[in-house]
């Protein structure tokens, strides 16, 4: 809950600013005050009567308002709140914010404040993904501005990719987040989830049959422990939680530039099923039957992005966490894998098909670390999700 919690809501422009009145009603339903900014841009998509009559109060708009400056002036009121909440931020918020322009009251607010900021970007597919964007997005990260969302979906503008701005929901679970007092308070964890696919054709790819369930249920745990988690998937039958970063994608190389782009972070889990290979030259068109026999394939190796991460001289997260799914010798091939890779932890189990783990509900781990192998019994993925989420904020505090 948000009671007695007072939220600075930045509304920036573009169509998915009508979310923001949502948004308020819901913050309110968990109890926030909701202190409302609405930039210019903003008012070409919702007017500020609309934001003003739901959240109760007047709305700020104007950096040289004489009346609000007598009152409480840009400064107190951008420190006044527990959580700057900017949704939608768009492209020219990210760029304001990242070179430190202000220039207008939201910008002015975002660079003269001391209290946490969460960013729910929106905007077009191309726009999001411009080299520019995802500089500042790197920038704004490494000042510790957290982020949530964007969504992949169809979008005002008839294109279609990751730009939607979050469910209201979401925003309201990150903010749960960023505000909870947990033990993982202030840490971002990466996490990666799922299977990947590797295209052969159009139509055909190399898998394998996780569904992505424990990675979901982990990335729901880290995120209930005030952690804030930025959880790259691959096409996983379950879908991510509220209140984390994600981050979607297919294949395992573009699973390797998403974790880069997403470090640094304080801790790195890799429970993420990554195909160890892949097709040198998929075909641009389905491989149909032919007299001539079978299609010869040549395939090379996937980038290892565990132990990519494990070695990194210069940003290597605290706590680096591997998965291993074994069907036979689970502790002795996961504990050569733990040295193989040089991470810190590796969680093992047991995934042939008489086990019923791999796409099932339940999960049998042994984590194992340079202190030897410790057997967990076999419970519920939300369970050993909890579990450990607790060893690795109990790791994190020990690391100081």
């Amino acid at each position: 809950m948000l009671a007695n919690k007072r939220i600075l809501l930045i509304i920036g422009g573009g169509i998915a600013a009508y979310k923001s009145l949502e948004l308020i009603r819901r913050l309110q339903d968990q109890g926030a005050e909701v202190v409302p900014v609405l930039t210019q841009a903003g008012e070409a998509f919702v007017t500020p009567l609309s934001v003003s009559a739901l959240a109760g109060q007047a709305v700020h708009r104007d950096l040289f308002d004489l009346t609000a400056e007598a009152e409480m002036g840009h400064i107190q009121l951008s420190r006044s709140a527990d959580l700057l909440v900017v949704a939608p931020a768009t492209a020219d918020l990210m760029a304001k914010m990242a070179n430190g322009h202000a220039n207008d009251l939201a910008s002015t607010l975002l660079l003269a404040t001391d209290t946490p900021v969460l960013l729910a970007p929106a905007m077009n597919v191309r726009m999001w993904e411009h080299p520019a964007t995802q500089r500042n997005l790197a920038t704004l990260r490494a000042d510790g501005v957290a982020c949530v969302g964007p969504d992949e979906g169809s979008m005002a503008c008839g294109e279609f990719g990751p730009g939607r701005l979050a469910e209201p929901e979401a925003i309201v679970q990150a903010i749960l987040a960023k505000l909870a007092d947990g033990p993982l308070k202030g840490r971002r964890i990466l996490l990666t989830s799922g299977p990947t696919h590797e295209p052969i054709d159009p139509v055909r790819y190399i898998a394998n049959r996780s569904s992505g369930a424990q990675g979901t249920a982990l990335a729901r745990a880290l995120r209930d422990l005030g952690a804030e988690v930025v959880f790259v998937t691959g096409p996983a039958s379950v879908a991510p939680p509220d209140g984390v970063q994600t981050v979607p994608v297919e294949t395992a190389q573009q699973m390797a530039d998403a974790v880069a782009a997403a470090l640094p972070a304080d801790a790195a889990v890799f429970a993420a099923a990554v195909a160890d290979w892949r097709v040198t030259s998929a075909s641009d068109r389905k491989l149909k039957k032919s007299k001539d026999g079978l299609p010869v394939m040549e395939f090379a190796e996937n980038p290892d992005i565990l132990k990519t991460v494990a070695h990194l001289d210069k940003g290597r997260p605290g706590l680096v966490v591997g998965f291993a799914a074994e069907t036979n010798d689970v502790v002795e091939n996961a504990t050569a894998k733990r040295l193989r890779k040089g991470c810190d932890w590796i969680v093992a189990n047991d995934v042939s098909p008489a086990t019923g783990i791999m796409g099932g509900r339940e999960n049998a781990v042994t984590l194992i670390s340079e202190d030897g192998a410790e057997s967990w019994p076999r419970m519920d993925k939300d369970a050993v999700a909890r579990k450990l989420a607790d060893r690795i904020a109990q790791a994190l505090a020990a690391a100081g």
